[in-house]
């Protein structure tokens, strides 16, 4: 325990400040529903940017990728495109465009503008895109709610506080207790003060983590000092072969157990499948979460695009800094710190405040603890605010109270907001750890999402109906194929689980006629995409001669190719810094360099509403 009075004044104003936000923009949010959940569409893409970065930035994640980075070393940079990452890159480049066009306030009211709101599946389509914005929100609040828990546990042992609390608390639930403390100030400001309390907050959370992770950094290279890492061979090494060749006997033995239990030995394979598996997840286009929020509250398609793109700059260089410092610090002290979990087998989720618990001086330590605090409450806040747009927007003004004044519609967002919290903290009770939740929400909802996406963006003849049996088809034989493959990796099976749900998708479409023509050609008019959509074009280009048709589909996919690298540069560039490998660090400017100058020609002189 390390806590110092100014650490504890760090902390404490910091959650008060969280409260006078929430009371602050009350009255801006109470104006009315789209000032709530969107802020108006009257905030600036950087702004908007900064705060979806914050929303990405949260402490289960960071633990996670800190646990990775320290048995994988630089190849740990793949591993993320299980999300995957690079779906950041597809919406900066054409994707974030085409759905701000349409102009709607959630996934689920997107799909009129696509479908229309007649004819068979429209009903269940919009149902399903509910049920499934809702799971995974529920899913993400939960995945928060252990990782804070847990991190918080190591901070404050239950043993210094247990005196004062009246009730008792089994040792197996103090991390779900400390949960519950911190939930309820990020359910505060959130509720109260919308989409302006919350992209507010996470521009002073962002402040914080940017000082605390550049300390972290610093600290990082001074105990390091030049001196080399004891890790296995080709550790500092983003390349691999057919197999991964890291071994960690006679280093640290246990870790060989790690990598043997991920399954990610023969990386070559898993590499391949995870890329086949990222590159359609990034074709379907954001899930329903706090990310497509940010996206429709911009102020236009063209700030969409360019918020997408600011997400990765501010965000990845200075995630990777806390991520390699804490890794760096990890191995350097590892005999000095308690990593084994009650079961006496290393927890590897421990590393991230164990070595901040260590190394970290009073005053930034509590600056530390703030960022992260606010890290968390960054993240749940989005989500929170995406499960509430879907609530009140959804369900309660479309089959409920289609006409309910602005006054039941703020009370509707404040009741929808405590019962999702509730509901969040609960299924955290049932969460192992962080990364069983993040496999669950990565494979049973993630998994059956993607097929149904990718048709609808690129494909004239699905419908409402091909959605609808898609997505069930997909979720339904994810969570099958979870239950009864229990311990395979998802990605091995992925393949699979997506010609079931396209046959689903392709089935469905044709159960049922085409969507009606004039839905098909104002959709087409106004998100303008490439694809097959050669027999509406014809239609609208008969109505209309002038109409130009988006024929951009080469350079767009030039741009994620140079995107994508440039991404993975953003990732490498602190992880060279910081180990003082000057050689690759000077290599991956000059590629960064030439990629932003060929962007700057190819994608921002060509952005346009």
């Amino acid at each position: 325990m390390k806590f110092q009075p100014v650490d504890i004044i760090i902390i404490v104003t910091y959650l008060i400040s969280t409260i006078i936000i929430g009371f602050w923009y009350r009255k801006k949010a109470k104006e009315n529903k789209e000032s709530y959940i969107m802020g108006g569409k009257s905030l600036p893409w950087y702004k908007l940017g900064l705060s979806d970065a914050s929303d990405m930035f949260d402490i289960s994640g960071t633990m996670w990728m800190v646990s990775l980075c320290f048995v994988y070393g630089m190849k740990s940079i793949w591993i993320p495109w299980l999300w995957p990452v690079f779906n950041q890159v597809f919406l900066m480049m054409y994707l974030s465009k085409w759905l701000r066009r349409s102009n709607a306030t959630t996934g689920a009211e997107w799909l009129s503008t696509r479908f229309g709101t007649r004819g068979r599946g429209v009903g269940a389509s919009h149902k399903v895109v509910v049920t499934f914005a809702l799971l995974s929100c529920l899913g993400f609040l939960a995945y928060g709610f252990i990782g804070l828990g847990k991190f918080v546990e190591i901070f404050i042992p239950w043993d210094l506080v247990k005196d004062y609390v009246p009730f008792t608390v089994a040792p197996h639930y103090v991390a779900h207790f400390y949960g519950i403390i911190f939930t309820l100030f990020a359910m505060f400001y959130s509720i109260l003060g919308g989409m302006h309390g919350i992209v507010f907050g996470d521009m002073i959370k962002y402040a914080i983590m940017t000082v605390v992770c550049i300390s972290i950094a610093v600290i990082a290279v001074v105990n390091l000092n030049g001196q080399k890492l004891h890790v296995p061979e080709g550790w500092d090494s983003p390349f691999f072969g057919t197999h991964l060749d890291l071994d960690w006997t006679d280093i640290i033995t246990d870790v060989n157990k790690k990598i043997e239990s991920d399954g990610y030995s023969l990386f070559s394979i898993f590499f391949m499948m995870m890329l086949f598996k990222g590159a359609f997840a990034s074709l379907a286009g954001p899930p329903p979460n706090y990310d497509m929020q940010k996206i429709l509250s911009t102020r236009s398609p063209k700030e969409a695009s360019k918020m997408s793109g600011f997400v990765s700059i501010v965000l990845l260089p200075i995630r990777y800094s806390l991520i390699v410092g804490l890794t760096v610090l990890g191995i350097l002290y590892y005999d000095q710190m308690n990593l084994r979990g009650l079961d006496g087998a290393i927890d590897y989720e421990r590393i991230l405040p164990a070595s901040i618990n260590s190394f970290v001086p009073a005053g930034l330590f509590g600056l530390v603890l703030t960022g992260l605090l606010g890290a968390f409450m960054g993240t749940f806040s989005g989500t929170l605010n995406a499960a509430q747009a879907y609530i009140v927007n959804d369900v309660y003004l479309k089959y409920i109270n289609p006409n309910a004044s602005n006054k039941k519609i703020i009370s509707m967002n404040y009741c929808s907001g405590v019962l999702v919290v509730a509901v969040g903290i609960t299924l955290g009770f049932f969460a192992k750890d962080v990364n069983s939740v993040l496999q669950w929400i990565v494979s049973a909802l993630y998994g059956g999402y993607i097929a149904a996406n990718v048709l609808k963006w690129h494909w004239w003849r699905f419908n409402s109906n091909g959605f609808f049996w898609g997505m069930f088809t997909g979720i339904v034989s994810a969570l099958v194929f979870t239950r009864f493959f229990a311990g395979v990796e998802f990605l091995y099976y992925f393949p699979l689980l997506f010609i079931l749900s396209l046959a689903g998708s392709i089935i469905g479409t044709y159960m049922a006629p085409p969507t009606e023509e004039e839905t098909l050609k104002s959709f087409y008019k106004t998100v303008r995409p490439w694809g097959f959509w050669g027999p509406v074009q014809k239609l609208v280009i008969a109505d209309d001669p002038s109409f130009v048709a988006n024929k951009n589909f080469g350079r767009d996919m030039f741009n994620v190719v140079l995107g994508i690298i440039a991404q993975l540069c953003l990732t490498l560039l602190p992880m060279y810094l910081i180990l003082m490998m000057k050689l690759p660090l000077l290599m991956t400017i000059a590629i960064l360099a030439v990629i932003i100058f060929i962007l700057k020609r190819t994608w921002w002189n060509k952005l346009e509403d």
